[in-house]
């Protein structure tokens, strides 16, 4: 194994372990529910959004290292941006995720930070669904507050920023 792909290992153990934003989803205002049926992994997301930005997010739930060091990551990144922010980092975590480990532009794998770690598992089919899964709840949490970031998600169908 690869300098580069030790580190990146190293990111997602520590992410899994560390679990960012690990708390009581339910005291927010939106709450989603999602189930991997593939392996039995599932996480309750809930959300609260002021003045157009997301303020707070919490996360419970089960799953492999891939899915709780992805809800971490989500964590880090979102907290705290716009709902166009929120939408253009889905946007590109999607992209990255269906590129089947082909390579997307640097500026996504930029805008994603410690989630460009991640880019590898998207060759495996299994785990892509793994590490959306906590992206879905997002996207499905914030839609219950009213607003579609998957319709302001900062990508074109090629992957490329806007």
């Amino acid at each position: 194994m690869g300098s580069l792909d030790q580190l990146y290992q190293q990111v997602i153990l520590d992410h899994a372990r560390e679990r960012h934003g690990a708390g009581d989803p339910h005291r927010h205002a939106a709450t989603s529910h999602q189930v991997n049926p593939t392996c039995g992994d599932e996480v309750t997301l809930g959300v609260t959004l002021e003045d157009g930005a997301l303020a707070s997010l919490d996360w419970d739930g089960d799953g492999c290292s891939i899915s709780r060091a992805s809800l971490s990551m989500l964590t880090d990144l979102a907290v705290g941006k716009s709902v166009e922010e929120v939408g253009a980092l889905y946007g590109a975590m999607e992209a990255m995720m269906h590129s089947r480990n082909l390579g997307v532009d640097d500026e996504v794998l930029d805008r994603l930070g410690d989630a460009a770690a991640l880019e590898s598992t998207s060759q495996f089919a299994n785990r892509v669904k793994c590490a959306l899964l906590g992206w879905y709840a997002l996207r499905d949490a914030i839609a219950k507050s009213g607003y579609d970031i998957s319709a302001t998600s900062g990508t074109t169908e090629q992957g490329e920023p806007r």
